[in-house]
């Protein structure tokens, strides 16, 4: 990523810490102790921001570099300081303005080399807040779309294997948060609803960790309701697909306790999964 590792070149030590000491002190914001930034240069500026963001003050350190994109917006500096806005504020977890940072970038300079760093910043703007939002999945929706551009637009970067990882990581959050409300209502004896919830699952997130699991508590909840096809059929696949798991083996005693067979019964949504999956089409 060019705008991290270019550092300011052609200031003289003397100059460079008389910028410093103009600019700031010690301890307070940097934002109310900075002289007029005018009279600097886009360089001493710049290198003011990598300053302040070397010494852990990522607020400071946006502040110059926004100052940066401000006083000299069509320059070369005004380039490498965009990017590291967007960087910089997604140190401070500052996510929204991360993505404002990194989605100009974007927009500015769609074929720079660090277009792809400022795509994937724009993802993690999304993804780091997956576990703060609870049930509500925008999101986590809004991460997949961001890390998805990552991995087809930019797939020789060096940012598209983290990409995938981290698409596999929120796909499968998804699917553990609909595995959640279907627990909840399976304890609860809503077994409708908890049904709906699984087979979101096992029909849209089948590659996730949570496919095994979700077809148990189908053959649980279906069981509970009496419709044994349908349970039997759920147990089916998982002998199909998941035969080496705890899963499997928890349906197949229950299963057979109420003297039923793991096999595809009927012409329900299941037997026609099971079908497809003999058939070679499941995953």
């Amino acid at each position: 990523m060019s705008g991290i590792r270019t550092a300011a070149k052609g200031i003289g030590a003397a100059l460079l810490m008389a910028s410093l000491a103009a600019c700031g002190g010690t301890d307070g914001d940097a934002k109310r102790q900075a002289q007029d930034l005018e009279g600097f240069t886009p360089a001493q500026i710049y290198e003011r921001g990598e300053f302040e963001l070397a010494r852990n003050r990522s607020d400071d350190a946006a502040y110059f570099f926004s100052e940066v994109e401000r006083l000299y917006p069509y320059s070369e500096w005004a380039k490498q300081a965009l990017i590291m806005q967007a960087f910089t504020y997604h140190q401070d977890k500052e996510y929204e303005d991360s993505r404002s940072a990194a989605q100009r970038f974007i927009d500015f300079y769609p074929t720079d080399e660090d277009a792809a760093y400022a795509q994937y910043l724009l993802a993690l703007s999304y993804y780091d807040q997956i576990d703060e939002v609870g049930r509500d999945q925008g999101l986590t929706f809004q991460a997949l779309q961001a890390l998805r551009t990552v991995i087809e637009v930019y797939p020789d970067s060096e940012y598209a294997t983290s990409a995938i990882l981290k698409f596999d990581l929120a796909y499968d959050h998804l699917a553990g948060k609909e595995m959640e409300i279907g627990r909840y209502y399976l304890k609860h004896k809503h077994f409708t609803a908890a049904i709906n919830r699984f087979r979101v699952v096992v029909e849209d997130f089948q590659t996730t960790s949570h496919t095994a699991e979700a077809l148990h508590r189908l053959v649980e909840a279906y069981l509970s309701l009496g419709l044994t096809d349908e349970a039997q059929s759920a147990g089916a696949i998982l002998g199909h697909n998941f035969q080496s798991t705890e899963w499997y083996e928890d349906s197949y005693k229950l299963l057979t306790s109420h003297g039923l067979k793991l096999k595809d019964k009927g012409n329900n949504w299941l037997a026609q999964i099971y079908r497809q999956s003999v058939k070679g089409e499941w995953l």
